[in-house]
């Protein structure tokens, strides 16, 4: 079947030029009666296809066995789904199938692509594809430790069956997006095969001509991880995301006010699934079936997780100041004085910042600073510097720090024993916090002002779990000590030995 504008340059050729067919079927390299058919057609309205169906007496049994396979295993990484090969054993050993393993090649095959046909089409219409989602961000007010802040709540929608899932973050940064969706997805079991998105900057980068987006490196990696397929909606068009920001709405105005008191976000989180789910209890505002329900369709068409869960991180070179502060998102980290002025890496997720040296050896954690928070600063490694220039101390936030027992004991210390109790501090706090060594000190304080070599002794006789050992006092002796036995000089007791054995002198 030779191309239409094949067909028109013969005819033209033939017919309005007058070339002979064995010409013009030399210059394009088909059969002299290929032209003649052609330039002779008068008829050119398209052939109604006509197909006929074979009865297949071997194959038809277990089609549709080897469709229900092709189906699950659509769901699954492609490395995971069953061969061609695999399938044709499979109907041997379990349905005493008799057909070729060519026959089931071919079959395979051509569900294969019409299966994937299918699948695309019914990704058009978004809004009533069991297992299809979108995602967006809402804020809320929440109650932190008593104080009132703005959270974000990152929604993940099902427009099928109404049900939805949400997680609160500090921010909408890409770590706090990602690991949003992560949580989601871990707790569905499964992946949402199509996730609509509004141009949200963790995910797009720019938006380009003819609608196409520039994607954020980490969204790029994340979608290829879980191998979901993802929709943007067009700029200023948010009715095309329309379910979900009904939603980010309704988890708004029915679980999110008044403000939620809470301390730990994962607690916070843990409750946000509860209620979730618990949502799921209400009936469809079209469909009059419980959401939880049709939900049952949406989990049906999830994807299969990936056998590792993704690492929501992100990795930055930056360069220490000449204090070893380093900057991440205009907020500054603490290193040591010792990487003043020198390269190192941070290592960012949603809820810490982690210093590397060139080796990605863990210099110092901090906890990722958001809001008014501006400077995230851990002393222990400035302690030895601070040692050098004790009176500094008083005038450092590290000094307001301080538990009152340890404020107390710096007061009435020498300069010298401030050098020594700073140096203490510099080596104890590397293994733990204040509470250890505050307790040290008060126990090595008992019996007057300590010196820091018997804070040490007593901090680690603590971490040993040997207890404390009282110190012997001299006011604690007996007044009289017991009289002891005179004491004989001489060989006098060896002449009675030799006596009692039988012997003597000679």
């Amino acid at each position: 079947m030779l191309a239409m504008a094949e067909v028109n340059y013969i005819r033209y050729e033939t017919n309005t030029k007058g070339r002979s067919y064995a010409e013009v079927a030399r210059q394009m390299g088909v059969d002299r009666r290929t032209v003649k058919k052609y330039s002779d057609m008068e008829d050119f309205n398209p052939e109604k296809p006509i197909r006929q169906k074979r009865i297949s007496p071997v194959m038809d049994p277990v089609k549709p066995i080897i469709d229900e396979w092709l189906l699950e295993d659509s769901k699954k990484k492609k490395k995971f789904r069953r061969t061609a090969k695999r399938i044709h054993d499979l109907l041997v050993e379990h349905h005493q199938f008799t057909g070729s393993d060519r026959s089931v090649r071919d079959y395979v095959s051509k569900r294969k692509q019409e299966l994937a046909e299918v699948s695309e089409e019914a990704a058009l219409p978004l809004e009533t594809k069991p297992g299809a989602a979108q995602v967006d961000f809402g804020e809320a007010p929440f109650l932190h430790e008593g104080e009132e802040v703005i959270r974000h709540f990152l929604v993940l929608s099902f427009p099928y069956s109404n049900a939805f899932l949400y997680q609160v973050f500090p921010s909408q940064n890409r770590e706090c997006f990602l690991q949003g969706l992560a949580n989601m997805f871990e707790f569905l079991e499964g992946v949402p095969h199509t996730i609509r998105f509004d141009n949200l900057s963790p995910a797009v980068k720019k938006v380009l001509p003819e609608g196409e987006r520039e994607l954020t490196e980490e969204f790029e990696r994340f979608a290829a991880h879980y191998g979901f397929s993802y929709e943007f909606c067009n700029p200023n068009s948010g009715n095309e995301k329309g379910h979900v920001e009904a939603m980010v709405k309704y988890i708004r105005n029915n679980y999110l006010l008044p403000a939620v008191p809470y301390n730990r976000l994962a607690d916070l989180n843990e409750q946000a699934f509860a209620w979730s789910v618990g949502d799921r209890k209400r009936a469809h505002y079209e469909k009059e079936l419980p959401i939880s329900e049709l939900h049952l369709a949406d989990k049906g068409q999830l994807l299969q997780l990936p056998g590792k869960a993704y690492k929501c991180i992100r990795y930055e070179h930056v360069k220490a100041d000449k204090y070893g502060f380093i900057r991440i998102d205009r907020k500054q980290y603490s290193t040591s004085p010792r990487f003043a002025g020198q390269a190192v890496t941070a290592k960012l997720s949603f809820d810490q910042v982690t210093i590397l040296n060139e080796k990605n050896e863990i210099l110092i954690t901090h906890p990722r600073l958001y809001g008014s928070e501006r400077k995230a600063m851990n002393w222990q490694p400035y302690l030895t510097l601070m040692a050098k220039r004790p009176t500094a101390l008083k005038y450092s936030s590290f000094y307001d720090q301080l538990p009152e027992e340890w404020k107390l004991y710096f007061e009435a210390c020498s300069t010298e024993e401030k050098k020594a109790a700073l140096s203490l501090l510099a080596t104890l706090l590397k293994e733990q916090g204040f509470d250890l060594p505050t307790e040290a000190l008060r126990m090595a304080s008992e019996h007057g002002h300590p010196a820091a070599e018997s804070i040490k002794h007593v901090y680690y006789q603590l971490v040993n779990g040997r207890g404390i050992r009282e110190t012997l006092s001299l006011s604690r002796l007996p007044q009289k000590l017991p009289m002891a036995e005179p004491a004989s000089r001489g060989l006098t007791h060896y002449d009675q030995l030799f006596a009692m054995a039988g012997g003597g002198m000679s």
